[in-house]
């Protein structure tokens, strides 16, 4: 078995693609789309996306598509200088062609407040499974642009950049510039939610524009949670629907962790 956040190793026999199967059991209820509560979209993370980063990957969440990249850059910000080890940062942006209506391009100055939150959502999430001490004065840079949006692209962001920062630690290690392996633990996240009064998770626009309850959950492959971020757009919601959609959330993270692992050992 592969250590949580060892570098995995190449088997061609994997395909890049994973589509998590539909679990009956889980409910014979159906979605718009005809998933199950529980089912997710189909999951992609196509690596090597582009050949100017040593980490790049097209995260892929049903219709949703996110271009994660991972660089690094000499130097650390002036509270860690002199410190002797390295640091992470996120940036996140949507396209403006990603959603139906043309959005705005962020501007130098002018980041709307939901691009800043989800960045450093992306940052803290991902410096959560790091040991920076195994790396010298270097920082990671994760960049995660929206090409399309169909609900979920911070969870597909956080998901593809975790295979994105892989990749770079991989590039990283062969060249020799890190003290040991930095990356302690796997990283997977997803929304969850009710609508129509059924707990659902991986929602997709349609479902995250009328949903009743809107989570994103952030896990660890050891099932421990980095972020538990939602709210009742509505009505409050009780406990058992609360659990109920953590064990959704969980289960989902788990098809997440299989689907990087096959991406990785794709090549």
């Amino acid at each position: 078995m592969t250590p949580a956040g060892a570098r995995v190793p190449p088997d061609r026999s994997i395909l890049r693609g994973f589509r998590p199967p539909a679990d009956p059991s889980k409910s014979p209820m159906t979605r718009h789309d005809g998933r199950a509560p529980g089912e997710m979209r189909t999951l992609r993370f196509e690596r090597g996306f582009t050949n100017t980063a040593p980490g790049s990957v097209l995260a892929c969440f049903g219709e949703t598509r996110v271009l994660c990249t991972a660089t690094y850059t000499d130097g650390v910000p002036s509270f860690l200088q002199g410190k002797g080890r390295g640091w992470m940062t996120a940036e996140y942006s949507m396209l403006p062609s990603s959603t139906n209506t043309r959005k705005s391009r962020d501007r130098a100055g002018r980041v709307d407040g939901r691009s800043v939150e989800i960045q450093r959502l992306i940052g803290r999430s991902l410096r959560a499974v790091m040991d920076f001490k195994q790396m010298s004065e270097r920082t990671i840079w994760i960049d995660c642009d929206v090409l399309q949006a169909d609900g979920g692209t911070r969870t597909t962001a956080i998901s593809g950049a975790w295979v994105a920062l892989h990749d770079l630690l991989t590039s990283m290690d062969e060249k020799r510039i890190l003290r040991g392996w930095p990356l302690v633990g796997q990283l997977a996240a997803v929304s969850v939610g009710r609508v129509d009064g059924m707990e659902v998770c991986d929602l997709d626009y349609k479902e995250d524009s009328t949903a009743e309850v809107d989570f994103n959950l952030v896990m660890t492959d050891k099932a421990e949670f980095i972020e538990v971020q939602g709210s009742a757009e509505g009505a409050p919601f009780s406990r058992a629907t609360l659990d109920l959609m953590l064990e959704q959330g969980h289960a989902a993270c788990n098809e997440i962790f299989a689907a990087q692992k096959a991406a990785l050992q794709a090549r």
